[in-house]
């Protein structure tokens, strides 16, 4: 099949925030055409929306998965479920046997007495559901067949941002999706709020506050990326049904999550000024040297920050080809190919990617 690439990109201003945090509690930040930027994590941003994809699955066992230690309770609990009255000792040594037949083999905690991975472990329900049926039904366990097991039925977010088990490489799993870092399309200031705090039942002859302190903050107009490698979704869910409804989930939750860090403390959770999706057969496109040259503007940055993106989206297609679709959602003005709301966006972009797969497989035989 043809390469074919979904690129999307995003505008969003917050206002005061610590949305993302490094570990001195500062707002992260990162050098780019020679003036910080605020800065907000890939990680941090995949982050949200992996839990966006579990509100959102109403029971689909293929939205749902676990990024834990904890993988012989979990599948330890399911051999349980499915087994005719084994009790949990039972049931957590087939876990340990399974997993053991692997090279991630899980250890006993000596604070806790729990069977803990060394590292993070990413499964999908589907995968412990399998696994757990494959214990119960074979007296000898292969080492083959389990690691088949714990490659097939991918959830959306183990299939989209891939799985790495150094333990066992085998294990791995290639991302499908590439997400940058978030930086601010112009310089920032860093900023600090002296706070205190009174106590209520205090003695009125009693002075001053039962508590001071400083918290970072600034205030950014975003640029957010992100693409998606179609074909190895479609290879990492094995069905063109659910790729086509995981681009559409993707782009969705890309679009309308937030990470939560300080949510509390400034209420800062906006939507995205600008959203472009471009389809593309040749390459993903990152276009953050749009913003190189930082933006400066005394009325604000979102538009400015439109008009590069997209003077950068056209002088991009000196170098590459024609994307094969190009849609924007804006509450401004764009020059491009602009769309009425998300519904409509959401709706284009699964037309296209579905004809294009239906198009390659039926080229394929």
């Amino acid at each position: 099949m043809k390469n074919l690439y979904l690129d999307i990109n995003v505008l969003q201003t917050v206002p005061s925030s610590n949305i993302n945090r490094d570990d001195t509690g500062t707002p992260k930040t990162a050098i780019y055409g020679g003036v910080t930027r605020s800065r907000v994590s890939s990680q941090s941003w995949k982050r949200v929306m992996r839990q966006a994809f579990m509100t959102d699955s109403e029971g689909a066992e293929w939205l749902n998965s676990h990024r834990t230690k904890h993988a012989a309770k979990l599948l330890a609990g399911r051999i349980k479920k499915l087994s005719n009255g084994l009790s949990d000792e039972e049931a957590l040594e087939k876990a340990l046997e399974a997993f053991n037949t692997t090279k991630v083999k899980p250890k006993k905690d000596k604070k806790t007495g729990e069977y803990l991975t060394g590292a993070l472990l990413q499964l999908s329900n589907g995968q412990l559901d399998k696994l757990a049926h494959y214990v119960l039904s074979h007296d000898e366990l292969d080492t083959k067949e389990i690691k088949e097991t714990l490659m097939e039925k991918s959830s959306l977010d183990l299939a989209l941002f891939g799985r790495m088990v150094a333990d066992d490489p085998e294990l791995n799993v290639d991302a499908a999706s590439q997400v940058a870092h978030a930086i601010s399309t112009h310089a920032i200031v860093p900023e600090y709020d002296f706070y205190t705090a009174i106590d209520d039942d205090k003695e009125d002859s009693q002075a001053g506050s039962a508590m001071m302190g400083t918290l970072a903050y600034n205030s950014s107009t975003l640029y957010r990326y992100a693409n998606v490698n179609i074909n190895e979704l479609m290879h990492n869910l094995g069905s063109t049904e659910l790729t086509i409804e995981g681009v559409k989930l993707f782009v969705k939750e890309f679009m309308l999550t937030m990470p939560t860090g300080k949510e509390n403390t400034f209420a800062n959770k906006t939507l995205p000024q600008y959203v472009m999706i471009t389809l593309r057969e040749d390459t993903p496109v990152n276009l953050v040297s749009a913003f190189e040259e930082p933006v400066k503007s005394n009325h604000g940055y979102v538009e400015e920050s439109i008009e590069r993106l997209e003077k950068e989206y056209s002088d991009t297609l000196k170098l590459v080809e024609q994307p094969i679709y190009t849609g924007v959602l804006t509450t401004k003005q764009s020059n491009l190919n602009q769309v009425a709301n998300t519904e409509e966006l959401l709706d284009q972009v699964a037309k296209f990617v579905s004809e294009k797969v239906v198009d390659d497989e039926n080229v394929n035989g």
